[in-house]
Order: C-alpha cells, then sequence, then structure tokens
C-alpha cells in the first residue's frame, strides 16, 4: 500500500506532553468494528473486560539510553549525543548519533565523571566500532553486563520521544512517568506506551474480576520513532527488537483462549511479539529472539483478540497496524472522531481499544 495512504492531519495541541494524574484517568476509546465509537476511560477496561479473558503485557523496563558525551580523537573534542536503540551484546550497542557526521570508526567517547560511584570507576567510556548509514553507530564500551546497565542509568536521560523532548525540558518526572508499574526487565530505550496507563490499583481490579495477567518481553528500540521515507510499505525495512515469551507464559495463554477468553495485548509491542510467535504455524510457542515483524492490512493475526494501544504518528508503522487490526476504514474515522472531540495523542496521550476485524 501507498504510505500517503496513511496520513492525516494532526494539530499540534493534541500532542501530549505530560500524563494525566492518575494513569488510569485518561479517556480511551473503545472501536468495535461494525459498531458505533464508544468514548470511555481506561479504568472502564473492568466493564468492557470479562471474566477469563487475558491481559498480555511488556514488562519491559526503560533505561535512560539518551547519552551526551565528548568524541576524543587525539587532541581534539567534540560534543556528541547518542540514542542506544538496540543492545548487541554484553559490552555493545547500536545507537543513533547526533551528529553522526563527526564520528568514524576508532573514536573514543567519553560520557562524564562521577568521583563518589567508586564501582564504576566514575566514567562511563566507549569506543566507536562502526559507523552505518542513516546516522546508526556501533558502541563498545569499557563496562560489560550489569556494570553496563548501572553506569547508563547513572549518566544517562530519559529518552522522550523528539515529539515531546523537542517542546519541553526533561524533568525528574518523566523518570517515573515513562516507565510502566510493572516495569521489570531493563532493556528497552523507549517505553511500551500503552502500559502507563494501567495502576497498581486497576490491575487489582481487574485479577479480583477475573481477568488474568501475563508478562512477555518485547525490547522497545528507538527505531520505532523512526519517519517511513519509502512511498510504499512493501519497501519498508524495519529495525529489529529483541523478545521472548517463555513456555510457561505460552501455555497459560493457550489454556485462556481454549476456555473461551479473549487475549488482550497492552500495547502494540505486545502484539507484535505475540504475532512473531505464532507465524510460523498459526499457533503460539515459545519465542526468544529477535523480531522484524511489519504488520500492514491484509495481515492475518492468529494470537490476539484486542489491543489496546495509544493513538500513533500519521504515516507510521504502528498507525498501519491498527489499521490492519480493525479495519482500515475503521481507524480513519476513529482517528478523525479522536482529533475532533479532543483525544491527547502519542505516548503521554490517551488510550484506544480495538477489537479485531473479521
Amino acid at each position: 500500500m501507498r504510505v500517503d495512504a496513511f496520513d492525516f492531519e494532526l494539530p499540534p495541541e493534541r500532542i501530549a506532553l505530560h500524563p494525566v494524574e492518575p494513569r488510569d484517568a485518561a479517556r480511551m476509546l473503545v472501536v468495535r468494528p461494525g459498531l458505533p465509537l464508544e468514548d470511555a476511560r481506561v479504568t472502564d477496561l473492568t466493564r468492557l473486560l470479562r471474566p477469563g479473558d487475558l491481559l498480555v503485557v511488556n514488562d519491559t523496563r526503560v533505561l535512560p539510553a539518551e547519552l551526551r558525551g565528548t568524541r576524543i580523537r587525539g587532541e581534539y573534542r567534540a560534543s556528541v549525543s547518542f540514542n542506544l536503540h538496540k543492545r548487541v551484546d554484553d559490552s555493545t550497542w547500536l545507537a543513533f548519533a547526533r551528529p553522526a557526521k563527526r564520528l568514524k570508526a576508532g573514536d573514543r567517547l567519553s560520557f562524564g565523571h562521577e568521583s563518589d560511584n567508586a564501582c564504576m570507576l566514575g566514567a562511563l567510556d566507549a569506543s566507536v566500532e562502526a559507523v552505518a548509514e542513516g546516522g546508526q553507530v556501533t558502541l563498545r564500551f569499557d563496562l560489560a553486563g550489569a556494570y553496563l546497565d548501572e553506569a547508563i542509568k547513572a549518566f544517562g536521560a530519559m529518552p522522550l520521544p523528539p515529539y515531546i523532548g523537542l517542546k519541553r525540558e526533561l524533568e525528574e518526572r518523566d523518570r517515573t512517568d515513562y516507565q510502566t508499574v510493572y516495569a521489570q526487565r531493563d532493556g528497552a530505550v523507549a517505553a511500551p506506551t500503552a502500559g502507563l496507563h494501567f495502576t497498581e490499583r486497576l490491575l487489582q481490579q481487574l485479577a479480583d474480576l477475573g481477568v488474568g495477567i501475563e508478562r512477555v518481553t518485547l525490547h522497545v528500540g528507538a527505531g520505532t520513532f523512526l519517519p517511513v521515507k519509502v512511498e510504499d510499505t512493501a519497501d519498508h525495512v524495519m529495525h529489529a527488537e529483541w523478545g521472548e515469551i517463555p513456555a510457561d507464559v505460552v501455555e497459560r495463554i493457550r489454556a485462556a483462549k481454549a476456555r473461551g477468553g479473549r487475549i488482550v495485548a497492552v500495547g502494540t509491542t505486545s502484539l507484535r511479539l505475540l504475532e512473531s510467535a505464532a507465524r510460523a504455524t498459526g499457533t503460539l510457542q515459545p519465542f526468544s529472539g529477535d523480531t522484524d515483524i511489519f504488520i500492514t492490512p491484509g495481515y492475518r493475526f492468529s494470537a490476539v483478540d484486542v489491543l489496546m494501544t495509544n493513538f500513533h504518528l500519521p504515516r507510521s508503522t504502528l498507525f498501519m497496524l491498527v489499521s490492519a487490526f480493525a479495519g482500515y476504514d475503521t481507524m480513519q474515522a476513529a482517528y478523525r472522531h479522536a482529533i475532533d472531540t479532543g483525544y491527547r495523542f502519542y505516548s503521554y496521550g490517551d488510550a484506544s481499544l480495538l477489537f479485531r476485524a473479521e
């Protein structure tokens, strides 16, 4: 399909710069193909879901993966910044550099000094291993594993999406606002934003209702924010992200579906991981590894019945995904309604609850 088929005009004031408080007070547009749109709240999940349904949440934890530092080349110094987007191994990350033209393989990088942190020897340093097209570089850090993760947390800033970060300064509250309440496994450089709407109270209310909750992991990469630059969706290449669904989780999801429960993916990250794990056989299987699944209209879903997600960028792969899930015409109408009635868009914005089109 042509990418411009997924374009729409979004007034700048519809872009949310902060989340609502409490998190579960956000609006939620309920989209059932063939039925009228319903304006609701996230707390209405206790009414819209039923006993036996199963929420699948992404428990990835966002690292403060925006790093600003100094490029060192002999006696010359230059300021550079990076957004880490995918871990390669214990000491190596892929990153988007600004400005990448200042970098070449072999450059040394320093990301600051913290004299009271003896366990990290006071610094976070790295070498540039490779520079690729599109501003992507490969960074090999002097630290590895958990030591590297702690250093990134100490020296990095929360990687807010550009549509927020270009409009306001990073705030201390973003360290908690841009993290789900069930975040557990370090590795994401962007939040699975549908999950930001959940509170411990709402999760308990759903559990009391008889709605199951299962955790999977997809470490969201910064590639999720990259614009689609081609004219046809067939020419777009997705960035790979690492995910995992353990065998015991697969068994419980299968059992819930066999009992008639609906599988409700919280966020496009959970949905993409579940569909990746079911793609080969049509039945959900344990999964561990990279996925670059790209879902556009015409895709046949195997694993997910309901999707809770935020409102996405024009011409984005995520708007293509929701159009595939609930129907192209349905989502065009839903987004027109959301814009006309003041829904808040993007990472800190409102939610939608989409029922799959048959």
